[in-house]
C-alpha cells in the first residue's frame, strides 16, 4: 500500500536506559527520524536526570517508577494532546510507570511497557491474571469513546514465528501459554497486531535479543513490541515495520504508519 503524502509516523522503542542510549545515537535517530508520536519504554530515569533536550516543537509526558532506575514510559508527541493521562487508574498497578495515554482526535495512543514474568516465572501469576486482564479492560474503557492505538515492550512472543527457538523457549518468560493467551485475548478484543497485518507470514522478524552468545549478530530474537490498533482503524493503516538496524538497546524500534493527521 502506498504511503499518502498526509500521514502519521509513530515509532515504540525499549530503550533499556534513556540515559544509556544517549551515549548510543539517540539524538542522531530523532533528527533523521522525527516521528509525530514516539513512545519509549524503560526509561529508568526521572526527567531531571536526563540531559537531552527535544526538537523544537514536541510536548513530553513522562511516567517515571517510584523506583530509582526502573521501568517507566515516557511519549513525545509533535501536537500537543487534548488530554493526557499516567497509569490504568489503579494504584495496585500504577506504581511502576508502565502506563501513558494521551487523546487526539481521532483516537487515543497509549505507551505500555508490560510487566516481565521474570526467571523462574516469579510474575507470572500477576502478569497474566491481574495486568493483562486490567490493562486490556483500561484500553476497552478507552474504546467507548474513541479508537485505541496502544504500543511498546508487551513482552510476549505471541506464535512460534516470532521467536527463533520456540521449543527450547516453551515455559520461559515471555511464551508461556498464559502470556500468548493474553495476546490471544487482545486479539479477540478487536485490536490489530499491525505488524503481521503487513508482514503475515514472514519469519526472522525479531525486536529483541539477549546481550548473550552474540544473539543480535546471529538474529536469534524475539518479536515481543508491538503497535496493536482498534480494528475500526484498519483502513488508516498504512505500513508497519521493525527496525533491527537500528541500535543502542537490545531492542530495536517499531513504527506504524497511519493516514491522515492528529489534528
Amino acid at each position: 500500500m502506498a504511503i499518502s503524502s498526509d500521514s502519521i509516523r509513530l515509532i515504540s522503542w525499549n530503550v533499556n536506559g534513556f540515559r544509556a542510549v544517549l551515549k548510543k545515537g539517540f539524538a542522531d535517530f530523532i533528527e533523521e527520524q522525527r516521528p509525530d508520536l514516539i513512545c519509549l519504554q524503560e526509561i529508568k530515569a526521572f526527567p531531571d536526570q536526563v540531559p537531552y533536550e527535544w526538537p523544537e516543537g514536541y510536548h513530553c509526558f513522562w511516567n517515571s517508577a517510584k523506583k530509582p532506575g526502573y521501568s517507566g514510559v515516557m511519549i513525545a508527541s509533535r501536537i500537543e494532546p487534548i488530554s493526557h493521562a499516567y497509569g490504568i487508574g489503579m494504584e495496585e498497578h500504577d506504581q511502576e510507570g508502565r502506563v501513558v495515554t494521551l487523546e487526539f482526535e481521532k483516537f487515543f495512543f497509549v505507551g505500555v511497557y508490560t510487566p516481565n514474568s521474570k526467571s523462574e516465572l516469579l510474575r507470572l501469576d500477576y502478569r497474566s491474571n491481574e495486568w493483562d486482564v486490567e490493562f486490556l479492560a483500561y484500553v476497552k474503557r478507552l474504546e467507548e469513546s474513541k479508537p485505541v492505538v496502544f504500543c511498546g515492550d508487551l513482552n510476549v512472543a505471541h506464535n512460534e514465528i516470532d521467536l527463533k527457538n520456540p521449543k527450547t523457549n516453551r515455559r520461559n518468560a515471555g511464551f508461556t501459554d498464559e502470556e500468548r493467551m493474553g495476546f490471544d485475548h487482545i486479539v479477540a478484543a478487536g485490536y490489530v497486531d499491525s505488524f503481521r497485518k503487513f508482514h503475515p507470514d514472514e519469519p526472522d522478524q525479531f525486536t529483541w535479543w539477549s546481550y548473550r552468545a552474540n544473539a543480535r549478530a546471529r538474529n536469534v530474537g524475539w518479536r515481543i513490541d508491538y503497535f496493536c490498533v482498534s480494528d475500526t482503524l484498519d483502513d488508516m493503516m498504512e505500513d508497519a515495520k521493525i527496525h533491527p538496524d537500528v541500535l543502542g538497546s537490545d531492542h530495536c524500534p517499531v513504527s506504524l504508519q497511519l493516514s491522515g493527521t492528529l489534528r
